[in-house]
């Protein structure tokens, strides 16, 4: 084997409670994460040194040298390759692009090398050991413990405005650092029961994160108005924001409305699980 691919999938973060923050600074989050089935997809070949070449429709300013997670990851893996990264994911979006890049690159360069990565992920990035997973899974601490989840698959709107959203900017805007966490999840009922749920459930960040890019309101409206939504919220630290469905047909034509009317905008259907 010369090659080998692995998809980046998006991360969803349908809640974001933070709870704490560390005397180093660092925040205590307990979030549950989904992963939808669009996202961006890498390639890594043998070769004699570190090369990297991003591709694609959203490659645009993403960084093609040891700044890009890829490249950190590959290093941590220890083995230089060349790696094509075919970017369809915005960046700084709240849905771990970068992580989710990384998580595929180790998984790639175990696939070609026939060994398991010889680094922890959290090493490389709070959300990279959650996309190691990706799946639906329960995310606490500050990213490091992942449980993943049986859950029953959810339909969803994506939508971005094409605005940046520095995660850091967000998290030092957050006026209270100690929230409460999540309720426990339904046991049972499938997705009606998970959205009833996720309703009465939190992102903390969407709101400095508002505060820095207004924005982000307007695509929570225009989510929320879509015919047959039953929740919208924010991704992560933004600005991506989601509203979820039932109907996989409903999803599609809220897409299809919102594209239409914000043309500007990076809008996608997805399934979630």
């Amino acid at each position: 084997m010369t090659k080998a691919e692995a998809f980046a999938p998006a991360k969803i973060n349908l809640t974001l409670h933070v709870t704490g923050q560390r005397a180093d600074g660092y925040h205590l989050l307990d979030s549950l994460v989904m992963f939808a089935d669009i996202g961006d997809r890498v390639t890594v070949r043998d070769a004699p040194e570190m090369a990297l070449d991003v591709t694609g429709p959203m490659s645009n300013g993403v960084p093609a040298d040891a700044r890009n997670l890829c490249w950190k990851a590959a290093l941590a893996f220890g083995t230089p390759v060349a790696i094509t990264l075919d970017k369809h994911l915005p960046s700084e979006a709240g849905i771990g692009g970068g992580s989710s890049d990384a998580a595929a690159t180790l998984a790639a360069m175990e696939q070609l090398y026939g060994r398991p990565a010889p680094v922890d992920p959290a090493s490389l990035g709070a959300d990279v050991p959650v996309c190691r997973v990706a799946q639906a899974a329960h995310m606490t601490g500050t990213g490091e413990r992942v449980l993943p989840l049986h859950m029953a698959p959810l339909h969803a709107v994506l939508a971005n405005p094409g605005v940046a959203v520095p995660t850091p900017k967000v998290f030092a805007a957050l006026k209270t650092k100690s929230n409460a966490p999540m309720t426990a999840w339904p046991d049972g009922g499938g997705a009606r029961a998970a959205l009833d749920w996720l309703a009465t459930q939190r992102n903390d960040l969407e709101a400095p994160a508002t505060a820095l890019q207004p924005v982000i309101g307007e695509v929570l409206r225009q989510l929320a108005s879509l015919k047959a939504a039953s929740l919208a919220r924010m991704s992560g630290s933004g600005a991506t924001c989601f509203a979820l469905f039932e109907d996989p047909a409903r999803a599609k034509s809220g897409a299809k409305t919102l594209s239409a009317a914000f043309p500007d905008w990076w809008v996608r259907d997805c399934v979630l699980r």
